[in-house]
């Protein structure tokens, strides 16, 4: 941006309240600030992408959910709502300097201040939350799709026995943890997944089908909450947190503008008078669509 001299510190100059968001990989300084990555290695760098996979396999990133989505977009948005609350009380802009290895390391920092708690002590895929135990685990059904279990409370432990017909006599939740995982394993392969979700639904035993992409505007809690809409074959979740006054509405659902469709709207917006806006637009300084001269 600077090349094209609109930077932050030439824009700055002309408006002191701007706040200039910098989203990048690595940073704006530093030895690798000016390399090339992707989501894999940013998640790599922050020390997360470690703690991924099962034992004795290779680490596996969760797609690129974690460090484009969650530590880069995510954490950018919340630095610019950041900024904007603080120019309320300072009446003065600033630049955010946004790295996506630095937001990731950030959005897992409890499991960095989590490993002196008993939690991930062991390599990875033996603790308790990264599929080291049989309670916090995915299990394939007969008709080889799966169950997600998170029975971690010893109330919720008993249930989730209780309903595959076991005792804690027979599988105690902190002792054998491979022998119980097959026990579970081989039981979970008598039923399929709806005649599972059947015994399951509605209790407190912490288990939920893993749905597909095709299958999760089906399911009723999520036709019930109105989680997705479907457009032209197109499935999109809708925004969420839901806003009591003001929800949110998806761009999924809603026709792209075409290029210079609102170009006149937005600078009526900032304030720009007609002979202004005519005049840029007539210089094609600005793009609208469909254009007349009002003068």
């Amino acid at each position: 941006m600077e090349k094209l001299k609109i930077g932050p510190n030439e824009l700055l100059t002309t408006n002191k309240k701007l706040i200039y968001a910098r989203l990048t990989g690595y940073g704006q300084n530093g030895s690798f600030a000016n390399m090339a990555g992707h989501d894999i290695n940013y998640l790599g760098l922050s020390g997360l992408l470690s703690l991924f996979g099962r034992y004795n396999e290779k680490p596996i990133p969760p797609i690129n959910l974690a460090a484009d989505f969650g530590g880069g977009g995510l954490m950018c948005a919340f630095g610019i709502i950041l900024a904007l609350y603080e120019r309320t009380k300072s009446n003065v802009g600033q630049v955010i300097d946004a790295s996506m290895v630095e937001g990731s390391a950030y959005l897992g920092s409890w499991l960095f201040r989590s490993q002196k708690m008993g939690i991930w002590e062991n390599p990875r895929g033996k603790n308790l939350l990264d599929t080291g135990s049989h309670f916090y685990d995915t299990y394939k059904t007969k008709d080889k799709l799966f169950m997600s279990v998170g029975a971690i409370e010893p109330q919720f432990y008993e249930i989730f026995l209780e309903k595959l017909g076991l005792s804690s006599d027979e599988v105690p939740q902190y002792k054998n943890f491979e022998e119980n995982r097959r026990k579970i394993t081989e039981i979970f392969k008598t039923k399929t997944q709806a005649e599972w979700c059947a015994i399951f639904d509605g209790t407190d035993a912490c288990v939920t089908p893993v749905l597909n992409l095709k299958d999760v505007m089906l399911h009723i809690h999520n036709k019930q909450r109105q989680t997705f809409t479907n457009v032209g074959n197109n499935l999109f979740p809708n925004p969420a947190p839901r806003l009591s006054r003001t929800p949110g509405i998806s761009l999924g659902v809603q026709r792209n503008p075409q290029v210079g469709e609102n170009t006149v709207q937005v600078l009526t917006e900032l304030k720009f008078q007609p002979n202004e806006i005519d005049y840029l637009l007539s210089n094609r300084i600005a793009y609208q669509s469909k254009h007349i001269s009002k003068f």
